[in-house]
């Protein structure tokens, strides 16, 4: 059997940076490719420069190393593609083409490609959002990621190429900064109040949303990867859960850590995308074909974000 040699695109991110370290843990750092539009200042092992537009730089870098996996997490987020939304279609769907194309062209073994919970919109249900609820998203960046996993599907059936995904939640890390997700507030919210500093929240307190810890995003990712094809009854993409909860929350949380921090709230208009998307998510697909389980809630997440972020500080 081949030795899998992994390219990781889009790996300076915020999910990429930490999946790139994980996945050299696990494969070997010899055996993992990361690549980015620019080179990081702090990165160590293989890194290749690739603007993911760039066709041929993508086939040099997946023929050099001979790279049988790929995963594609270059995108342009929701609250950022509001600002340019022809710009954010063009680069995440052209970007997606020219990875399923290669893939096809050249036979690799497994595809991951990142959906997220954008793909919802106001037909879906709010509470406990199902797998197979309408589709029919607010943003540009959600369009983008229903139209993923429909070429996602069309690929694995006309194809039989190896793609699989998952419905990311807001994901909150300790590793990396926001990068203009409409959840990053749950990010920015640690760095302040490990900072000492009042937090402004751009949705109104009550705004329940769906979340997951980094730890169990890296984790359900590769649980996936790893997972016999034949159990995989999803070939669009699966929805994952970890915790939910609201700005006021997240709060009430961080003050049981810091009691004296304090938040403010000044909705923009990241407030409308929010309120198109679910509360909550039921991941029972997940659960009964490869076995996911969260192992962290929300008081655990925050005593481990900010035990991380004072030792980085």
């Amino acid at each position: 059997m081949a030795k899998d040699r992994i390219l990781v695109i889009g790996a300076s991110g915020q999910i990429g940076s930490v999946l790139t370290d994980a996945l050299r843990n696990q494969y070997g750092e010899l055996n993992v490719v990361a690549s980015d539009i620019r080179l990081p200042a702090d990165h160590y092992g293989i890194f290749e420069t690739l603007n993911i537009l760039d066709t041929n730089r993508l086939t040099e870098i997946v023929d050099h190393y001979q790279i049988n996996q790929i995963y594609h997490l270059a995108a342009i987020l929701s609250a950022k593609g509001e600002a340019n939304p022809r710009g954010t279609w063009d680069f995440n769907m052209n970007s997606l083409f020219n990875v399923l194309e290669l893939s096809k062209e050249k036979n690799i073994a497994k595809l991951y490609f990142p959906s997220s919970i954008a793909v919802f919109g106001n037909d879906a249900p709010k509470q406990n959002t199902p797998q197979n609820a309408v589709l029919n998203p607010s943003t540009i960046y959600g369009m983008s990621k229903v139209a993923g996993e429909h070429w996602s599907q069309y690929f694995w059936n006309r194809y039989h190429l190896d793609i699989r995904s998952l419905r990311y939640p807001g994901i909150i890390g300790y590793q990396s900064l926001p990068g203009g997700g409409t959840t990053d507030y749950a990010v920015d919210i640690y760095h302040k109040a490990i900072n000492n500093e009042h937090f402004n929240c751009f949705l109104s307190e009550n705004t329940r949303l769906p979340m997951c810890y980094m730890d169990d995003a890296i984790r359900a990712t590769l649980e996936l990867m790893e997972a016999d094809a034949s159990k995989l009854s999803i070939r669009s993409s699966y929805n994952l859960s970890g915790m939910d909860f609201t700005p006021a929350e997240i709060a009430k949380s961080i003050q049981k850590e810091i009691p004296d921090f304090t938040i403010s709230y000044e909705p923009d208009f990241r407030q409308a995308i929010a309120e198109s998307w679910p509360q909550s998510i039921n991941d029972e697909a997940a659960r009964n074909d490869w076995g996911w389980k969260p192992k962290f809630d929300l008081d655990k997440m925050t005593k481990d974000m900010l035990l991380h972020l004072k030792k980085n500080s």
